[in-house]
């Protein structure tokens, strides 16, 4: 193609992204796609079948009328596929699979995004994107593996349950994995549609956040249907959506994903939830969507234990082909202890380092690259700590805390405080009892539970300097 030639194509694409949108041009019209000019002839070249298909139904006019734009004369458009290339489908969950056509095995996974509510999911599991399509289909990239996923005490009963939702979807629906950041519920997530896709290869499911699905139902809901929507998500064999904390005060939404649960419910098949806190912190959300949360399996993931966290600094070090000391993977484990992500971000800097100074990673080289990192995580917060924190922040007496009162000025700062000790100490319910006011193990752990069912109210509390809510509050 002469400079003439990419010239005219280029205001081509030009005028198609002005007549069908930017976010819809890259999507058809991108890097699959190429665009020719033979004579009086607009080549379109694609990649597979299904694409071929598609330009020519919906956007032969607007390829027309781009051209006639650009270049001052009528071009007709030709569709061709590509010489070489498979023929290909597109699933739910966004991955072309063109290696299925070819007799390999398809390992790659798709970004946990899904094409926008625009599209429709066909009963062979196929995704047929529509003209309203807006988001650009997915990078491909590897999902984790259930196989890679490190068990331990903290995680073993969320990844025994990830397991029998992929290997037999349905019969322990709705799932539901809670836990804080950094304990694997993206990874068991991921695993479970690993599994699934494997089992079930022309098995429709998809994966995607609660904001995703508030988005797509909003632009299904003010322009691009909700039939198709509905066909889309209610058709598929599996539905995982993370941070369902995101649902609160979504009251549209939430009515949508009530009639989407039931369906599947009814039905008997697979859905999955993950959230950062409790259900008792999700009440928020309404008794309707709790009771179906509830009435499936729940699992509790916990901050990773000793031995687990070196398991996972281990498989850190297999994916990236890093030989680690036995005495350099302990110190890791003992000083990194809050989220898996850490483990593998200490990794990557000590492997960085060693390529940058030319050393081979050792202990010494472990306790002088990541010395930083370790001070900012050995910080030991004690009680007394807590208590002057939060006596700052409500503006009440130092030793408040630790008095008999039970006025509300008092009693509510004595809970966070509580809350906050279990959260980022070692101290047992009994010493954290002891020391606000000499309370039971019970009071605190009655305090725990209420500041979880505090989370998600957005009301605001009375401190020294206004009002703020619970967690700006934290």
């Amino acid at each position: 193609m002469n400079t003439d030639d990419r010239e005219i194509v280029s205001a081509i694409r030009a005028q198609l992204a002005d007549r069908i949108g930017k976010d819809r041009c890259e999507v058809w019209f991108g890097a699959a796609t190429q665009l020719s000019v033979r004579g009086t002839t607009l080549v379109v070249t694609v990649a597979n079948q299904f694409f071929q298909d598609w330009l020519r139904t919906h956007f032969r006019k607007d390829l027309e009328a781009a051209a006639l734009a650009a270049c001052g004369k009528p071009l007709v458009p030709e569709f061709r596929i590509a010489a070489g290339e498979a023929p290909s489908t597109v699933t739910a969950n966004g991955a072309i699979a063109t290696a299925a056509a070819k007799g390999e095995p398809n390992n790659v996974s798709p970004a946990p995004l899904v094409p926008s509510s625009g599209s429709t999911v066909s009963s062979n599991g196929s995704l047929v994107p529509s003209g309203g399509c807006t988001a650009a289909i997915a990078r491909r990239r590897r999902f984790s593996s259930l196989d890679t996923f490190v068990i331990g005490n903290s995680n073993c009963l969320a990844h025994k349950a990830a397991q029998m939702a992929a290997e037999e979807p349905g019969r322990y629906s709705p799932l539901l994995v809670h836990g804080p950041t950094g304990t694997g519920k993206t990874h068991l997530l991921e695993g479970i549609c690993n599994a699934f896709r494997k089992a079930r290869p022309r098995g429709a499911q998809v994966l995607l956040s609660a904001e995703q699905f508030t988005s797509y139902f909003l632009e299904a809901l003010h322009g691009s249907g909700m039939p198709s929507f509905r066909r889309k998500y209610r058709d598929l064999e599996l539905l995982v959506i993370d941070d369902v904390q995101f649902f609160t005060n979504k009251k549209a939404t939430l009515v949508e994903l009530l009639h989407t649960i039931d369906s599947f419910l009814g039905a008997r098949r697979q859905l999955v939830f993950a959230t950062d806190r409790a259900p008792a912190a999700l009440k928020s959300l309404g008794p309707e969507l709790m009771a179906r949360l509830s009435g499936g399996m729940v699992c509790r993931l916990e901050s990773a234990e000793y031995p687990t966290r070196l398991g996972i600094v281990r498989q850190h070090a297999r994916d990236l082909d890093l030989s680690v000391p036995e005495e350099v993977e302990s110190y890791i484990a003992s000083h990194f202890t809050t989220q898996s992500r850490e483990l593998a971000g200490a990794l990557k800097k000590l492997q960085a380092a060693s390529l940058a100074h030319a050393r081979p990673i050792s202990l010494a080289l472990a306790e002088e690259v990541l010395s930083e990192l370790i001070d900012h995580h050995d910080r030991v917060v004690k009680l007394v700590d807590i208590e002057k924190a939060v006596c700052d922040v409500f503006g009440i007496d130092s030793k408040s805390l630790q008095s008999s009162g039970k006025t509300r000025t008092v009693c509510h700062p004595r809970m966070l405080a509580m809350w906050l000790a279990r959260k980022h100490t070692r101290a047992g319910l009994s010493e954290i009892g002891s020391y606000f006011g000499r309370r039971s193990h019970s009071t605190v752990i009655s305090a725990q539970k209420k500041i979880e069912s505090w989370m998600s109210d957005t009301s605001p509390l009375k401190l020294a300097c206004g009002s703020l809510s619970l967690e700006e509050t934290i």
